[in-house]
């Protein structure tokens, strides 16, 4: 039987270029005190032997393990999915690697268990998608003992915070509707423990006190196409119609539009219909939907950047970074339809 090949060692460098161990060390650790002609050397004796540094020993030394760990309640979500594709992608360029750990229990004990795990896993830091109410974090952070960075929460909590600026997107949104005509217009949320549902929600409700809206109940959805359905025939069975509706994201608009279908109505001759997301199929729905685009890659690489300055030992000030939205104007919305 052939030998198995064995890896080659730091004394095989050491003598294949002629220097000491400790000097390869060196090299290897990116070590200034190397004169540059012996680095060469050494460099390229590790080249041709196929040497790799123990990346794991030096981190030990260091006390970093150029990993993130990234915390969600549901990756099925598309923010949540883009976001953890964004840190990803951050990651990955300032050289770390990217622990993912979906949690099902969005309790406080469930996510303090998920950063005891994290720990356990040897990440550095920590980034979490609280993207509903779970209860305070104090005792969450103490436990982990680890930098944490939190997307799209409740922007009142003392972390650092990267995500999305919910309350610019719905304002842009219920303007293109407003300055459409549009006053008599329903709004779809998503459940009401959703920290992005709930700030959407409140500027509707705002609109609504100010008399710029019509008074109708907010609807709450779970962020599904089929949940929006059933929502879709009731808001249908009221009358007057209204003439708009703000669905608080694409798949709720989805489910909305077919609602309006199966009543034998059109979008948006006869009501208009606009969402919250630009989902890559928003531009294939029937009709092509008008909707808010979210900077989800930008919310990760900031979330990021805030991480890794805390780990490298910049205090946590409790930053808020809130990404603006821009709305995307499709065929679903028109001028208020003469009834």
């Amino acid at each position: 039987m052939p030998r198995k090949k064995t890896r080659p060692s730091i004394i095989d460098v050491a003598a294949h270029a002629g220097v000491s161990a400790q000097t390869v060390s060196r090299v290897a650790n990116d070590n200034p005190n190397v004169h540059a002609l012996t680095r060469q050397r050494v460099l390229a004796s590790m080249k041709e032997l196929g040497y790799r540094p123990n990346s794991a020993a030096r981190n030990l030394k260091s006390g970093r393990f150029r990993s993130i760990g990234f915390v969600t309640f549901n990756l099925t979500n598309f923010g949540n999915d883009r976001a953890l594709d964004g840190v990803a992608q951050a990651a990955e360029a300032a050289g770390c690697t990217t622990t993912l750990l979906p949690i099902a229990d969005a309790t406080p004990s469930g996510v303090a268990g998920a950063f005891g795990r994290l720990e356990e896993q040897a990440v550095d830091g920590i980034i979490l998608v609280m993207s509903s109410e779970v209860g305070p974090l104090d005792d969450l952070t103490m436990a982990a003992g680890l930098p944490l960075v939190v997307i799209d929460s409740d922007t009142r909590l003392p972390y650092t915070l990267a995500g999305t600026d919910q309350e610019q997107g719905a304002r842009i949104a219920l303007q293109h509707l407003l300055d459409l005509g549009h006053r008599d217009i329903v709004h779809v949320a998503g459940p009401d423990l959703s920290y992005p549902a709930h700030n959407r929600a409140d500027v509707y409700r705002r609109l609504q006190a100010e008399g710029q809206v019509t008074a109708r109940p907010v609807l709450f959805g779970d962020w599904s196409a089929a949940s929006a359905v059933e929502i879709g025939h009731r808001i249908l069975q009221s009358d007057p119609l209204p003439t708009a509706v703000f669905a608080a994201n694409d798949q709720m608009a989805l489910g909305v539009m077919k609602a309006i279908h199966d009543r034998g109505l059109r979008i948006p001759e006869d009501i208009s219909v606009i969402g919250f997301d630009d989902t890559e199929g928003a531009a294939t729905f029937w009709p092509a939907l008008t909707t808010v685009h979210q900077h989800l890659d930008e919310v990760g690489r900031l979330a990021t950047a805030e991480l890794l300055a805390l780990i490298d030992g910049e205090p946590d000030t409790g930053k808020k970074h809130l990404v603006p939205t821009r709305l995307v104007v499709r065929d679903s919305t028109g001028p208020v339809p003469h009834r």
